[in-house]
């Protein structure tokens, strides 16, 4: 199997995958083998849980003075986005004007190409967010 594709197989890669404690119910994301509520009282009771992508966004800010890699991509607005299982994410809002963004605004993850290891290497993807449909 070619790299490429052995690495788009993974099934955590292209999903929003966190975990769930079976002793307390506590959700996290990323996922965790220990819940930081229970402790080891958790353990080997962590259950892995596939997000379901929609969230609001709680806060918000644009981004003029970018990091190299993003430079191309300035200005953005990188929000706070608090899942529907509870969660806050940290992520680029996009597929909208930066001043129709809002606090309570709905949004959706969208997978996007981040970037690529040279010209037949693994390309890599990352979740963002969409003002949802």
């Amino acid at each position: 199997m070619a790299i490429p594709r052995f690495w788009r197989e993974i099934p955590s890669r292209y999903n929003l995958v966190g975990s769930r404690c079976g002793n307390c119910g506590a959700v996290d994301f990323p996922p965790r083998v220990v819940c930081p509520r229970c402790g080891r009282t958790s353990v080997g009771r962590m259950e892995r849980m596939k997000l379901t992508g929609r969230g609001k966004v709680v806060s918000f800010t644009i981004v003029h003075d970018a990091p190299k890699d993003f430079e191309m991509m300035k200005p953005y607005v990188l929000a706070i986005v608090e899942m529907e299982e509870g969660v806050r994410l940290t992520s680029q809002v996009i597929d909208v004007e930066r001043a129709d963004v809002k606090i309570g605004m709905p949004v959706e993850t969208a997978f996007r190409k981040l970037g690529q290891e040279g010209e037949a290497g693994v390309i890599h993807y990352g979740y963002k967010f969409r003002p949802a449909l």
